[in-house]
């Protein structure tokens, strides 16, 4: 009888075990907490929280539980898009690869397309940032999250994020290829010393969005 009950208490924390970690769970509605504004997180006045990690393609990963992350862009990629009018992100169960082009973001007939910053299924896409795209700029580390994924092979994808000493370096070099777009991007982008503005392309009044936009999404 002993025996019978330690294999039934097995039995049932193997089938928890399994539950937690199989791509086929849905993945949870919570909102991510937005990483609390920090002077040490902002580099040439974008936010790029400590905890998270980075893809050259402006896409952020947070790692929810074993195999399950959250993903999204970062702030200078949702200051550069602007007030865009719409976005199209891939459906659930649909495989993405690191690097791919996985969602488009719309702006006066003019198309971005961003990569996936990690390799995966899709299990749960943000409904509220379908609807309201402009969570995207307001809050792109809480409501504006984009979708969740299980992860397979977590530490093989996990390969081509920037490292984290070397985040800091790499956002200011992306921000200064900004300026020196053009002499005068430095003050144009700044609605207070330091604040980029919501909308650099608004700012500048760039016309083509679409160019300007691929220089920085890969």
């Amino acid at each position: 009888m002993t025996v019978l009950l330690v294999l039934a208490m097995f039995l049932v924390f193997a089938l928890v075990d399994w539950a937690l970690s199989h791509k086929e769970m849905p993945a949870t509605q919570t909102v991510p907490d937005t990483p609390p504004i920090d002077a040490a997180d902002s580099v040439y006045g974008f936010h790029v929280p400590e905890k998270l990690r980075y893809h050259p393609g402006h896409g952020w990963v947070m790692r929810e539980r074993k195999n399950i992350v959250r993903i999204g862009i970062d702030d200078f990629a949702a200051r550069l898009a602007g007030k865009i009018e719409s976005i199209e992100l891939p459906k659930p169960g649909q495989w993405l690869r690191q690097g791919q082009r996985s969602w488009k973001l719309l702006r006066n007939n003019q198309t971005a397309e961003m990569v996936s910053p990690i390799e995966g299924e899709v299990l749960e896409i943000n409904p509220d940032v379908v609807k309201d795209p402009s969570l995207l700029r307001s809050d792109p580390y809480g409501q504006g999250w984009l979708m969740t994924l299980h992860v397979p092979d977590e530490e093989g994808t996990t390969r081509n994020f920037i490292p984290g000493y070397l985040v800091r370096g790499w956002m200011e070099s992306v921000a200064e290829k900004l300026y020196a777009r053009q002499p005068e991007f430095a003050g144009a982008v700044a609605a207070d010393p330091g604040v980029p503005v919501e909308d650099i392309a608004e700012a500048l009044q760039e016309k083509d969005w679409t160019a300007l936009t691929s220089e920085f999404f890969l």
